[in-house]
């Protein structure tokens, strides 16, 4: 059994002046999917990227739980590449730091990640 949610598939795509981004996780056996579109300028894909992810997390939790993506990049780290991200729980003002390196990985993979590493260990489900 996955212990945290896990991703299976990333699915970007443009049409006309959109982009959509399609984010599925897997958690107990289940598939959940987050979607987010926006404007196609590359720039603006590690948000659609990230907010794909936390409409899939809120899924994850049967939609117990809100959250709003703060900030995500992806920055050089020494000579690593990295994305980051900061997740905040609505109704809270905790914050929530996650990164991933980029290495290997694209950057939408490292966005997926850094937002999976920001919640790391408080997705519950009822």
């Amino acid at each position: 059994m996955i212990e945290r949610p896990a991703i299976v598939r990333i699915q970007e795509f443009d049409s006309d002046d959109q982009a959509h981004v399609s984010i599925v996780l897997a958690w107990h056996d289940e598939e959940f999917i987050g979607e987010a579109s926006g404007p196609v300028e590359w720039s603006a894909r590690p948000r659609l990227v990230g907010e794909a992810t936390l409409r899939a997390v809120e899924k994850v939790t049967n939609n117990s739980i809100s959250l709003s993506l703060a900030a995500v990049a992806t920055t050089d780290l020494g000579s690593a590449q990295i994305a980051v991200a900061q997740v905040r729980l609505d109704g809270t003002s905790e914050a929530l730091v996650g990164s991933a390196l980029l290495g290997e990985t694209n950057q939408s993979a490292a966005t997926v990640k850094a937002v999976l590493d920001a919640l790391n260990r408080r997705i519950t489900r009822d």
